[in-house]
């Protein structure tokens, strides 16, 4: 895998999960990363095993869910590094609640996250790297309705249906400037997060029992892993996908084969 030195990354929700596995792994590989997260104490255990590792990054806690939130840190990542190279928008909310049920908080909450911000910050993104003469922006989105246990999730599946369409929107409109614009769509990951996909009120599980109820209708029979996700990313960014954009990639072991 190709080194990215030199670059600057920016990564929203950077502060567990996917999130924190990608800063990493961006810094690993000699990008200067802009960890993003709500609080700072999110981001404590990110930067630590980054500079653990001698890499560099630097935490931004900002809501990015409103547009001024959003300009002020693209405003100081431009001034901390010079430039940005690549937006990976991988922040999420995930409201579980009956669709009868949902308040319209829990609604506009979800939306403001998952789809309004990813919009925002690719306008602050895509306007520093017009000038700059190209970049790339990955979304994570998901392979919807592949998902075991999509009940109560109405709000988190329209956002995610609406990061796909912004995806290849987006593609379209930025490639005359040299940016390309792609989508991760994972199935189920092993994470404590992800692990908890499931019916509301199904019975309680061990987690091992958990793990193999959620991967039985998977064909490769097993549960995605931090690390595939990572080094898809990494791919995704490089040189090497150089003519992959407006594609929305599943990461789902097959389960969008259904």
């Amino acid at each position: 895998m190709e080194s990215f030195a030199g670059k600057v990354v920016v990564v929203t929700g950077a502060g567990r999960g996917l999130g924190k596995a990608l800063a990493i792994g961006f810094a690993a590989r000699q990008a200067v990363v802009a960890a993003n997260d709500l609080l700072p104490v999110n981001l404590d255990g990110t930067l630590a095993a980054i500079h653990r590792a001698g890499g560099q990054a630097r935490g931004y806690e900002f809501d990015l869910a409103k547009n001024i939130p959003v300009q002020a840190m693209f405003d100081l990542v431009q001034s901390d590094w010079g430039r940005v190279d690549i937006l990976i928008n991988n922040a999420g909310v995930e409201p579980r609640t009956d669709l009868l049920e949902m308040d319209e908080w829990d609604w506009r909450r979800t939306l403001d996250v998952n789809l309004s911000a990813p919009f925002f910050t690719i306008q602050a993104a895509g306007r520093i790297m017009r000038q700059q003469g190209g970049g790339v922006i990955l979304n994570i989105a998901s392979n919807l309705k592949h998902l075991p246990g999509t009940k109560g999730r109405a709000a988190y599946l329209a956002s995610k249906a609406g990061l796909i369409e912004l995806t290849r929107a987006a593609a379209r409109e930025l490639a005359p400037y040299h940016i390309r614009v792609n989508a991760i769509c994972p199935g189920i990951l092993d994470t404590e997060r992800q692990v908890s996909w499931g019916e509301p009120g199904s019975p309680a599980l061990s987690e091992p029992e958990r793990r193999l109820r959620l991967s039985e209708n998977i064909p490769l029979a097993r549960l995605g892993k931090l690390d595939e996700a990572v080094d898809l990313a990494l791919f995704l960014c490089s040189d090497a996908a150089a003519y992959i954009t407006g594609e929305a990639v599943h990461l789902d072991g097959g389960q969008s084969l259904a």
